[in-house]
C-alpha cells in the first residue's frame, strides 16, 4: 500500500471546534469515517474508540470521527455516548473526497452513495501511515490502537 498525504481540510467539529489537518501536523491522528450518527454499527464503532481513547492519548494520538451528519446531529450523538473526543461534520464531503471514502452501496436493494466505513492513521509528518477500508466493527478500534502503539 502506498502512503499518501491527503489534501488539507478545515471543517467544523463538535464543541465549537474547527479541525484542520495542517494544524494537527506533529501529532499522530486517527480519522475514522462512518456512515451515520446513532445507527447500530456506527454507535458500536464510536463507543469502542471512546472506550480506548485514553490509550490512544497515552500513545500520543488524537482521535476524530467523521461523517456527513450535521453538527447538531454530532452534538447529540457525542452527548448520548459521552464521548471524550470530537466528531467532524463533513456535509460537503471535503474530507470524504480527500480520503476517497464515498462509494456506491446496496441498501435494502437500492444503490445509494455513502461513506464506506474506513479508518486512517496519519503520522506526525501528515502522511497516511495505515488505512483500513470496508471496516468490520468488532475488534477494529483495538486493532487501530495496537498499530498506533507500534509507531
Amino acid at each position: 500500500m502506498t502512503a499518501f498525504t491527503p489534501a488539507d481540510f478545515s471543517l467544523p467539529a463538535t464543541n465549537g471546534q474547527t479541525v484542520s489537518l495542517s494544524a494537527l501536523r506533529g501529532k499522530k491522528v486517527v480519522l475514522y469515517f462512518y456512515p451515520k450518527d446513532s445507527t447500530p454499527g456506527c454507535t458500536n464503532e464510536t463507543r469502542d474508540f471512546g472506550t480506548h481513547y485514553a490509550a490512544f492519548v497515552a500513545a500520543g494520538c488524537e482521535v476524530f470521527g467523521v461523517s456527513r451528519d450535521s453538527l447538531k446531529s454530532h452534538e447529540n450523538f457525542k452527548a448520548k455516548l459521552a464521548l471524550p473526543f470530537e466528531l467532524i461534520s463533513d456535509a460537503d464531503e471535503t474530507a470524504c473526497a480527500a480520503f476517497n471514502v464515498m462509494k456506491m452501496k446496496n441498501m435494502y436493494g437500492k444503490q445509494v452513495r455513502g461513506i464506506e466505513r474506513s479508518t486512517f492513521v496519519i503520522a506526525a509528518d501528515g502522511s497516511v501511515a495505515r488505512e483500513w477500508r470496508g471496516v468490520k466493527v468488532p475488534g477494529h478500534a483495538e486493532e487501530v490502537l495496537a498499530f498506533v502503539q507500534s509507531l
